[in-house]
């Protein structure tokens, strides 16, 4: 990829525009440009880079390979020049409305905060619900205005951002630990208790092929909530997986079997299209993408 700081913002602004919209016309009129002016625009970046960035399938624009790579490097460059130019004309301070962002019970407590922060510091009068629900909600119905998931919608009318690969390890209370003892392999783990997240054959259906020998006689407690079942292990009632980052800030637990391959999951963002034409909607999204990415 050539060094982005080197070509016109211009170019990348009308090629961002493009692939949002997959429509010269409608990505002219977000710009208010003549389409021929988006057209010219988008193929001097071409040009620039060597690369095609978008194929035609019928009316519609599609990404090429280099061009969804391109996407993924300008994305973050059009959220900073978004957030600039609304700090510099304080039109953040002004935006007002309410934003509603679902995300699991566990990443409402213990993720989004710090990403609140921030958005009360750039638009102190918007209005922010989270909906801390662990079944997904569907956007289409407006139930909520952004979703973090771990599974990608399917939905076409909906824009869906991959964010970060998170990780995630066995952790329990270091006094369960000093009870019960520290495993050394996965065969270990057969002795120990667990605690459920939901359901407890869709969690045996996850753990099961890491070749762990675990039945549903491990999982003698649980709950439905994330928050809860993670107290559980904090108090020092047994196992269970967790996101290093949660983890980390937990005090009282550690990681157990550390030499263990992380567990390995997607973290999507989720809009419906209004993303394009809501201010609001669009500046959340763009923080909560910036924090969720670093």
């Amino acid at each position: 990829m050539s060094d982005l700081t080197k070509l016109d913002w211009n170019h990348i602004r009308a090629f961002l525009k493009t692939a949002e919209t997959g429509s010269l016309s409608a990505a002219a009129r977000r710009l208010d440009l003549t389409q021929p002016t988006l057209s010219r625009q988008v193929a001097a970046l071409e040009q620039d880079l060597g690369v095609m960035l978008f194929e035609r399938i019928g009316r519609t624009l599609v990404l090429t390979d280099a061009g969804a790579d391109l996407l993924e490097h300008t994305r973050a460059m059009g959220a900073a020049a978004d957030r600039v130019a609304l700090a510099a004309s304080g039109q953040a301070q002004s935006i007002e409305g309410r934003v509603r962002i679902t995300a699991s019970d566990v990443m409402s407590a213990y993720v989004l905060p710090e990403a609140l922060r921030r958005i009360r510091a750039q638009a102190p009068r918007l209005e922010i619900e989270v909906i801390a629900a662990n079944d997904i909600r569907d956007l289409m119905r407006r139930e909520a205005d952004i979703a973090i998931r771990h599974v990608r919608p399917e939905q076409p009318d909906l824009i869906a951002r991959l964010v970060r690969e998170a990780t995630a390890h066995f952790y329990a209370a270091s006094g369960y630990l000093d009870r019960r003892g520290r495993p050394v392999t996965k065969d270990d783990l057969a002795t120990h208790d667990f605690i459920a997240f939901g359901d407890v054959t869709e969690m045996l259906g996850h753990l099961t092929p890491l070749g762990l020998p675990l039945t549903r006689a491990n999982f003698r407690l649980g709950s439905q909530s994330g928050v809860v079942a993670w107290d559980y292990v904090r108090q020092g009632f047994g196992i269970a997986p967790m996101d290093d980052g949660v983890a980390a800030a937990t005090p009282g637990v550690e990681r157990v079997l550390p030499q263990m391959e992380p567990l390995l999951f997607p973290v999507w963002l989720t809009a419906h299209r209004e993303l394009h034409t809501s201010r609001r909607i669009r500046l959340v999204f763009d923080i909560l993408a910036e924090y969720l990415t670093g």
